[in-house]
């Protein structure tokens, strides 16, 4: 079960379409040959035969889109440094907070949160002519050029303009194409991260809303889509509108299964309450009377009824039919279900108790801005929590936390440990919205915000950029919550959040082309005389090889002291890595822990076979599965 080298590469993130292929190889295998895609067998297993004149067919194409895709499935060599002076209880903490481009960090995500995020929500750059967002045109590019895109930081530590970084324009020619492109690769990785059980929700607005909906029709299966919500953004029209005020953008919905995703109830107004009564003093509580007639013919729905101050009632209202026999009215009414009025003339009506109905109300596809927010009350959250220099570096469109908190209602479980991720992060609304969720109703839900250092106009020196905002933004709601006295559920004295930022990989990436000599194989093979890099921070590399073997930011980490030597053990040190250096005295206690796994670098053996080889036969004798890195 041991082995010196194991195939994770250290270098890349998982390749999608890999993933993918994999996927299908499984469910249809007979679609593959020599190991390649047959698509004329794979069409033959799907029971495809018709053939379409001139190959044209439904798509959605654009200009760059061939290029997306190769982006998507070029791999990240990069990783995630943790940022412990700008967390809050690192430690303990069970939310994450990651500055980096997004794409990148989906892809350094994806081995360790594969089919494991509850919610995605996500508000990206609505493409209005002046946005900026980054979006793939260049796909040739050498290790030197990625890390620098990377890392594409100025000396103080905010995204530089130059590079990926620009205005898309109306006035450019890929217009619509540039932000499709932007969009493709990250909702692809967005649907690998979700669950079976899980549901993305989108914002836009009319710019982008039909060419959003046709590409999560083909990212997600048009099956897939649930609704396209219609959320009520402003309180009161603009009178300055050219031609009709926008009082609304949208929120579209997809399932990652719809034909079992079922959303949840959401909790019954005081207005739905208040139709109920209780006129009769029935033991089983307030009522309202429903309608015993139909449009609908019913064969024995036509009787007269004979009403109990002995009114006869000759049937049903004209063209209507009684919705249920006779035999059904006489027992319902000895079960006193039957409303007749007070004096016991009127025509008869069913009654519906408050105790008997849904516990709930089914979620519909307008949302007023009485029930989840509009932006001036976003803003006004926003500047209570963000102290800003002057009004310039306010965002212009922010969401309510009540409108994702919503989405949260519908979209997650209280218990359970659900993972909402958002990766056009903002000003960290989502994160708001989920610890203010959990603090209501005592929720376990984790949250993961992804954000680019993107530069802000008008910043102070401690806000220089968005990413810069949502930390502030959470650190103060943390604290918010802290001091207040009216939650149900008292906030944990662990709560906080894990900061990483986007960075280089900590270990070297192995160099095939450009050696044509055996003098230039001899220098990169001396180069790897050890994994890791020269400076590379202990802690820096542990969370590195967590992402690398699929373990989540917020496992729990177990330092332990062993003959004098120190290791980590995360799942109750089922698996325990080895990072720091190693003597001969640590193998008999480190193998009596019974871990499943022991994954050590290269390094800490200190070039000695010998030791790396006895660790090695004896996790062979215990059955412990040994990797060296």
């Amino acid at each position: 079960m041991s082995e010196l080298h194991n195939d994770t590469d250290l270098g890349a993130s998982p390749n999608p379409a890999d993933e993918r292929r994999k996927q299908l190889a499984a469910l249809i295998p007979e679609a593959f040959s020599e190991g390649r895609l047959d698509v004329a067998a794979l069409k033959r297993a799907l029971g495809e035969h018709a053939v379409i004149e001139g190959g044209e067919r439904y798509a959605l194409n654009w200009a760059g889109k061939s290029d997306a895709y190769r982006v998507l499935q070029t791999p990240s060599t990069a990783t995630l440094r943790p940022q412990r002076d700008q967390s809050v209880n690192f430690d303990t903490a069970q939310h994450v907070f990651i500055e980096g481009e997004n794409l990148e960090v989906l892809k350094v995500l994806q081995k360790a949160y594969f089919g494991k995020v509850k919610l995605i929500y996500i508000d990206p750059p609505y493409n209005t002519g002046s946005d900026s967002f980054i979006y793939p045109d260049r796909f040739q590019e050498s290790k030197e050029d990625y890390l620098r895109r990377i890392n594409d930081l100025n000396d103080d530590g905010t995204l530089m303009r130059e590079g990926f970084f620009r205005k898309n324009s109306k006035e450019n020619g890929h217009y619509h194409s540039n932000w499709l492109s932007m969009m493709l690769p990250r909702l692809y990785i967005a649907r690998n991260l979700l669950r079976e059980d899980g549901v993305i929700f989108v914002s836009c607005d009319d710019h982008e809303v039909h060419n959003l909906r046709c590409l999560m029709n083909e990212v997600f299966g048009d099956e897939n889509f649930v609704a396209t919500v219609i959320w009520q953004k402003v309180y009161s029209p603009k009178n300055s509108a050219r031609h009709f005020s926008e009082d609304h953008d949208y929120v579209v919905v997809y399932a990652r299964r719809a034909e079992t995703w079922q959303p949840a109830l959401l909790p019954r107004t005081g207005e739905m309450e208040a139709r109920y009564d209780n006129p009769d003093d029935d033991p089983r509580g307030p009522w309202k009377p429903g309608d015993l007639s139909a449009r609908n013919y019913y064969g024995e729905g036509t009787y007269a009824i004979t009403c109990p101050s002995g009114r006869v009632i000759d049937g049903p209202p004209s063209g209507r039919y009684w919705a249920i026999s006779k035999d059904k009215l006489l027992e319902l009414d000895a079960d006193k279900r039957i409303w007749w009025g007070k004096d016991g003339n009127n025509v008869p009506a069913i009654k519906r108790f408050l105790s008997e109905v849904k516990h709930g109300r089914v979620p519909q596809t307008l949302w007023k801005y009485e029930e989840v927010g509009h932006t001036q009350e976003a803003k006004k959250e926003l500047v209570s929590l963000v102290d800003f220099p002057n009004s310039d570096a306010v965002f212009d469109t922010p969401k309510p936390t009540r409108l994702i908190r919503q989405m949260l209602r519908l979209g997650t479980d209280r218990k359970g440990g659900d993972i909402v991720l958002d990766f056009f992060g903002g000003s960290a609304t989502t994160l708001q919205a989920v610890l203010e969720q959990n603090a209501e109703d005592g929720g376990d839900r984790r949250c993961v915000v992804v954000q680019l250092p993107e530069p802000v106009e008008g910043g102070s020196q401690s806000l220089r950029t968005i990413a810069d905002i949502a930390r502030t933004r959470g650190r103060n709601a943390i604290a918010s919550l802290r001091q207040r006295a009216d939650l149900a559920t008292p906030v944990d004295a662990g709560l906080g959040f894990k900061a990483f930022t986007l960075a280089p990989s900590n270990f070297k990436q192995w160099r095939g082309d450009g050696i044509d000599t055996a003098e230039q194989l001899a220098e990169q093979i001396q180069l790897f005389a050890k994994s890791e890099k020269d400076g590379a921070a202990v802690e820096d590399m542990l969370y590195e090889l967590l992402l690398k073997f699929g373990q989540e930011l917020t496992t729990p980490i177990e330092p332990l002291e062993v003959a004098g030597g120190r290791v980590f053990a995360i799942h109750e040190r089922k698996m325990i890595f080895v990072l720091e250096s190693f003597s001969e005295a640590m193998i008999d206690p480190l193998v009596a822990m019974k871990p499943r796994e022991i994954i050590a670098i290269d390094g800490v053996f200190n070039d000695s076979d010998m030791l790396k080889t006895n660790l090695d036969l004896q996790c062979r004798d215990a059955g412990i599965r040994f990797t060296c890195l």
